[in-house]
C-alpha cells in the first residue's frame, strides 16, 4: 500500500487512521524515505499499537541517527525486539511511502494532540450522517485497498491536520483533537441533530463544562478569512435570548463552532415531538417573548446587524426554565454591499420562507419577521408549517383567513391548540393572534419590526399599534 501526502501532512494520523480501519494485521510500521529500488534510503522511525482494529495508544519510536531500530515484532502475544538495518531493508510493494520531508531530528514528535480515528461501529449501531466528515484536503490513497472502499456512511471522523487559528476575540480555539475527545470521536449517540448548517453533537471539555459543537458542513465554500470573520461577529453577540459561542476550530477544510449547551431541546420537540407534554398558554407567551426579544437584538442592537435567514421552532432552544434561546444566528457571510449582515447561501425551511425570499431572493429583517410569525402560528395552533403526511393546505394558507376575520373583530377559538381546551388567557392569547396575524402579511413593508412586536406581547403596547403599521406604511 502507497501512502502520497501534501508536505506537511503527519504521517502518524495517517498510519493511524488505516489502521483503525483494520486494512493492516500487523502491529509495526517501519517509516521513512524511499530510495531506488524500494530501499529505505532514510529511516525515520516506526509506528505500533497494541490492538491491529484499535489504534490506541500509539507510539513513535524515533532512528535517532543511526539508521537501525529495534522494531517490536510479535511472537504468540510476545513482543521481541530486533535489529533491521533501514539501508538492507528491502520496501515491499505494500509497504508504507511517504512523499513528505523528515521529521525533526531533534526528538520524537509530540503525541499530545494525537486522536485515533475510531473504527467502524459495530453492526446495528446508527452510522453518522455521510460525509459528515470527510477525509482532510491533500490526502490521496492508491493501493488494491483504497480509502474510497470506506467511503461509506460507516466512514469515522478524521482529523486535520493543524489545531485552530487564533482570532482577536475573547473566544477559545479548540484542536480538532480536543473536540474528538469531548465528543467521544463524534460519537453517533451524542448526535443532537443535523441542519442546514450542519451537525451538532454533545461534548464535555476537560472542565467539566457541556458544550454543543457544530460541524460545519464543508461543501460551504469558507475560507480562513471568511470563517474568521464569521467568529469574530458571533462573538460579539451576547444576549439572555441568543446561544453563546464558546469556541471554535479552523483546521484544513474542517469549520466547527462550539456553543454553549441548552439541555432542554428544541420548541419544535416540545410543540410536535410524541409523548410530550403539553405546554400551557402562559410558557407559550413566555417562549415567544423570549425568542422576539432575541431576534430584535440581532435585528437592531448588534453591528453589523444580524438577519437570522432560518428562523424556525427547531432553532429555538429552550432551557430547563422554559427560555428561549435561539440558535444558528450569523451563520452567513459577512456582505460588502451592505451594512447588514446577510448570507448570500440558498438557505431557509419550507413553511418559512417568505414569500419575497421566493420571488425575488432578497432578504431584509422582515423576512425574519415572517418566519417569526410561522413560529407564532405554531405556538398557537400546535400545527406544524406543513403536514407532509396529509393533503391540507399549509399552515399559513390555513391560519390567514382566521386571523384575518379575527383582526376584523371575528372570533379566534378555531386557531387555538385543541390540547389547550379552554385553558388559557385570552389576553394573552390575543396578543400572540395579534402578533402572528401582523407578522405574516404578504407584503413585507407592513410587516412590524421584531421590536414592535417584543412591545405588544409584553403588554406595553396595544394591539391596535400592530395594525396602524399597516395603515400608515
Amino acid at each position: 500500500m502507497s501512502l502520497h501526502l501534501d508536505l506537511g501532512r503527519r504521517y502518524e494520523w495517517v498510519l493511524c487512521q488505516e489502521a483503525s480501519r483494520g486494512y493492516f494485521c500487523v502491529s509495526v510500521f517501519l517509516v521513512g524515505l524511499r530510495g531506488v529500488g524500494g530501499k529505505l534510503r532514510e529511516g525515520w522511525g516506526e509506528i505500533r499499537w497494541k490492538n491491529p482494529n484499535v489504534c490506541w495508544p500509539m507510539e513513535f519510536l524515533p532512528n535517532y541517527h543511526d539508521n537501525t531500530i529495534g522494531p517490536l515484532t510479535c511472537d504468540n502475544g510476545h513482543y521481541n525486539k530486533q535489529q533491521h538495518d533501514w539501508n538492507q531493508h528491502q520496501v515491499q510493494s505494500n509497504d508504507l511511502h511517504l512523499k513528505m520531508p523528515p521529521q525533526s531530528r531533534s526528538g520524537p514528535p509530540s503525541s499530545e494532540h494525537w486522536v485515533a480515528a475510531p473504527p467502524p461501529p459495530p453492526p446495528g449501531m446508527i452510522p453518522p450522517p455521510p460525509g459528515m466528515m470527510p477525509p482532510p484536503p491533500g490526502m490521496m490513497i492508491s493501493s488494491d485497498i483504497s480509502s474510497s472502499s470506506y467511503s461509506g456512511p460507516y466512514q469515522p471522523p478524521l482529523p486535520p491536520p493543524h489545531p485552530g487559528i487564533p482570532l482577536s476575540v475573547n473566544t477559545d480555539s479548540f484542536t480538532y483533537d480536543e473536540l474528538a475527545m469531548a465528543t467521544n470521536g463524534f460519537d453517533n449517540s451524542l448526535l443532537l441533530g443535523q441542519g442546514g448548517f450542519g451537525y451538532v453533537h454533545k461534548g464535555v471539555l476537560p472542565n467539566g463544562k457541556d458544550v454543543a459543537v457544530k460541524s460545519l458542513k464543508v461543501d460551504s465554500g469558507q475560507g480562513e478569512r471568511e470563517f474568521q470573520a464569521e467568529v469574530e461577529i458571533i462573538s460579539r453577540v451576547h444576549h439572555r435570548h441568543l446561544v453563546s459561542l464558546v469556541g471554535y476550530c479552523m483546521a484544513g477544510q474542517q469549520r466547527i463552532l462550539v456553543y454553549e449547551f441548552i439541555p432542554n431541546k428544541t420548541l419544535e420537540h416540545h410543540i410536535h415531538g410524541k409523548g410530550s407534554p403539553v405546554i400551557d398558554c402562559s410558557t407559550r407567551l413566555q417562549i415567544a417573548l423570549g425568542a422576539a426579544k432575541g431576534f430584535a437584538y440581532l435585528h437592531e442592537d448588534c453591528d453589523p446587524r444580524i438577519i437570522h435567514r432560518d428562523i424556525k421552532a427547531a432553532n429555538i432552544l429552550l432551557d430547563d426554565h422554559y427560555e428561549a434561546k435561539v440558535a444558528d444566528f450569523g451563520l452567513a457571510k459577512l456582505s460588502s454591499e451592505t451594512i447588514t449582515h446577510v448570507s448570500t447561501r440558498i438557505m431557509g425551511t419550507f413553511g418559512y420562507l417568505a414569500p419575497e425570499y421566493a420571488s425575488t431572493g432578497k432578504l431584509t429583517e422582515k423576512s425574519d419577521v415572517f418566519s417569526y410569525g410561522v413560529v407564532l402560528l405554531e405556538l398557537i395552533t400546535g400545527r406544524r408549517p406543513i403536514n407532509r403526511h396529509s393533503d391540507d393546505e399549509n399552515l399559513i394558507d390555513w391560519a390567514r383567513p382566521i386571523l384575518m376575520r379575527a383582526s376584523n373583530g371575528g372570533s379566534f377559538e378555531e386557531l387555538v391548540d385543541p390540547r389547550l381546551g379552554d385553558n388559557y388567557n385570552r389576553e394573552e392569547m390575543h396578543r400572540m393572534v395579534a402578533c402572528a396575524a401582523s407578522a405574516i402579511k404578504h407584503s413585507a413593508r407592513i410587516r412590524p419590526k421584531m421590536r414592535q412586536i417584543v412591545r405588544v406581547l409584553e403588554g406595553d403596547a396595544s394591539v391596535d399599534n400592530l395594525v396602524d403599521i399597516g395603515k400608515n406604511a
